[in-house]
């Protein structure tokens, strides 16, 4: 191996960095993807989007059979819960999606190297494995994917049993009665909803406001109101300063944000989730002289940082930490690397939360765009008035998509609905190509379905909605 000479090494075998390691290979160069666990798919596959969603269906399906089918003549007598099976589930989901890359690595012929990776120079990286020996390889480029890692809150320390990350709420054995979730983002919500559906009372404690910081206003408050309603409590304008653990349970301590006095909070189990920081630690950037920006990488528009030969991509050089955003900018970089060129519009990037109802968001919010100073038409429609979503007893949410006032190009769509995930691809595509609400608007959308919510938005954005 240390012999082996290759146009591209990337450290870091998640979504983004073993999609660019295909998109190289596809382009003729020769490509290396170092890995320090014995599975490729990052967080992402292993311990993130992948088993977490393959929960949040199941526990969906046992609590609409639980409770949600018996309005649809559905009668199900003596449902019974098999965590054992669901987490197997879960598992093979992980461990079938993982042959399928092992599968692509081998298709492509990428090296895949199992081990820590480190840049001893730039041209050189060091794999070291779990028994401390080290080899060293030759490279002309260097790819940082590395990903991100769980962000630590001060006071609480993460055990992975009675508090736990999203890795650890992943893997729990038993339904907990009492379960507290500190963050109300993207992954306490879903990872509270999993555990909810099962039978835990949930209760999320949230330093801010609003819930999905970042969000709509709009869709931050009926995704709340929805939550709500499905029965998991919030705590709102709290911090939480210390925890205590025994055998059987946690104690928080939690002070009202804006000063007042303490109180505890017990639980059978908490779930720290108040964001991911970079995974940058170890990697030899400081001495191979790399410049960074409060633990993030600085590269400049094609991923490049300022030591020639040295890229990054994904969580470690900030932006939204989507698998998707690290995807397209892992491809985009093997493109450039191999003489091509390549773009993305981070302003047509979604960002979906996996929720029931699910919430999608794309482009800007009619915050951004009103502190923008942008003139802009809005055109909203719910689902209550759709056949489809009515039909289905899930009619929580709508649809919101904002326009230019003058050229009439949708700058954001925001959906807070069923199959919201789904929906939103249509007004992506409209986005990347410079569409219009005109545009969705005068498309014929099939009848009976839910996209018909998207079209009615798009006609309401010229007050014409046709439903309402």
């Amino acid at each position: 191996m240390a012999d082996t000479n290759y146009d591209v090494t990337i450290i870091g075998a998640g979504p983004g960095g073993y999609v660019s390691a295909i998109r190289a290979a596809q382009l003729g160069l020769k490509v290396a993807i170092v890995e320090k666990r014995p599975t490729l798919g990052g967080t992402c596959l292993n311990v993130g989007c992948i088993p977490s969603k393959a929960l949040l269906h199941s526990s969906h399906l046992y609590h609409e059979a639980k409770d949600g089918m018996a309005s649809h003549g559905v009668v199900a007598s003596g449902v019974k819960l098999d965590l054992k099976a669901m987490m197997a589930h879960k598992d093979g989901v992980v461990g079938d999606t993982i042959k399928g890359v092992d599968f692509l690595m081998k298709k492509n012929k990428i090296d895949r190297l199992l081990g820590t990776g480190s840049i001893a120079a730039p041209g050189s990286v060091t794999i070291t494995d779990d028994k401390g020996k080290s080899e060293t390889i030759s490279t002309k480029n260097i790819v940082i994917a590395t990903g991100s890692d769980v962000a630590p809150l001060p006071g609480v320390e993460i055990d992975e049993k009675l508090i736990v990350s999203s890795t650890g709420a992943l893997e729990l054995t038993k339904v907990p009665k009492k379960l507290i979730v500190i963050g109300a983002g993207v992954i306490g919500l879903e990872l509270g909803s999993v555990w909810q559906r099962l039978g835990a009372e949930v209760e999320v404690v949230e330093f801010l406001d609003v819930c999905l910081a970042g969000s709509d206003a709009e869709v931050s408050k009926i995704a709340q109101r929805s939550l709500k309603k499905q029965g998991i409590k919030f705590k709102m304008k709290s911090k939480v300063t210390g925890a205590k653990t025994t055998k059987s349970g946690v104690t928080l301590t939690v002070e009202p944000r804006d000063g007042g006095d303490a109180e505890e909070m017990k639980a059978d189990c908490v779930l720290v989730a108040i964001g991911r920081r970079p995974y940058t630690d170890g990697l030899g950037l400081e001495a191979a002289g790399v410049e960074m920006d409060r633990g993030f990488i600085k590269t400049d528009n094609h991923f490049k940082t300022n030591v020639d030969g040295i890229y990054a991509i994904g969580d470690v050089i900030g932006g939204a930490m989507l698998a998707h955003k690290a995807e397209d900018e892992g491809v985009v970089l093997a493109e450039i690397l191999a003489g091509q060129s390549g773009h993305i519009n981070y302003d047509a990037i979604p960002g979906i939360v996996y929720t029931w109802p699910e919430v999608a968001t794309v482009g800007k919010t009619e915050e951004q765009l009103k502190e923008a100073g942008v003139a802009y038409n809005a055109g909203k429609f719910n689902f209550t008035a759709n056949a489809r979503a009515r039909a289905m007893s899930s009619t929580d949410g709508f649809v919101k998509i904002l326009a230019d006032a003058e050229t009439d190009e949708v700058l954001g769509v925001h959906i807070v609905g069923p199959a919201a995930g789904d929906l939103i691809q249509e007004c992506v595509v409209a986005m990347e190509f410079g569409g219009s609400a005109e545009d969705i608007a005068r498309t014929c959308h099939g009848h009976p379905g839910l996209s018909e919510v998207v079209k009615e938005a798009a006609l309401d954005v010229d007050n014409r909605a046709l439903h309402s």
